[in-house]
């Protein structure tokens, strides 16, 4: 399920990707699952289809999920392999952190730094 919140400083297309992506890390999605079509979110929600699109676009970018065609938007196992670059771009990072000297905490809060920005 979906919650679009008004008074978030997050548009509504991030909202949705955003919910989306957690529920595809958690698994609350599993890989293989059909999503709703673009309209039929869009309606549920209150948003324009636009907005939708948008957030569907960004998550196949990020290789979440996957569309084919008329048969539509389902969730990719790319998903999973995403999971593997992230913990190897991590064990990369810890590497470079640790011959910088740097401690985990510093490490850790210009990691929570980066994401906000972006």
């Amino acid at each position: 399920m979906i919650v679009i919140d008004p008074e978030s400083g997050q548009p509504p297309f991030e909202q949705v990707r955003a919910q989306l992506a957690r529920q595809i890390s958690d698994r609350t999605l599993a890989v293989g699952t059909r999503l709703p079509t673009v309209r039929a979110l869009a309606t549920e929600l209150g948003l324009a289809a636009n907005t939708v699109a948008r957030a569907y676009r960004e998550l196949e970018e990020a290789g979440m999920v996957e569309t084919r065609g008329r048969a539509g938007t389902f969730v990719s196992a790319l998903g999973d392999r995403s999971r593997v670059a992230l913990r190897q771009a991590a064990a990369e990072y810890a590497t470079a952190v640790r011959a910088l000297g740097i401690d985990a905490t510093e490490a850790v809060e210009a990691v929570r730094a980066a994401l906000t920005q972006g």
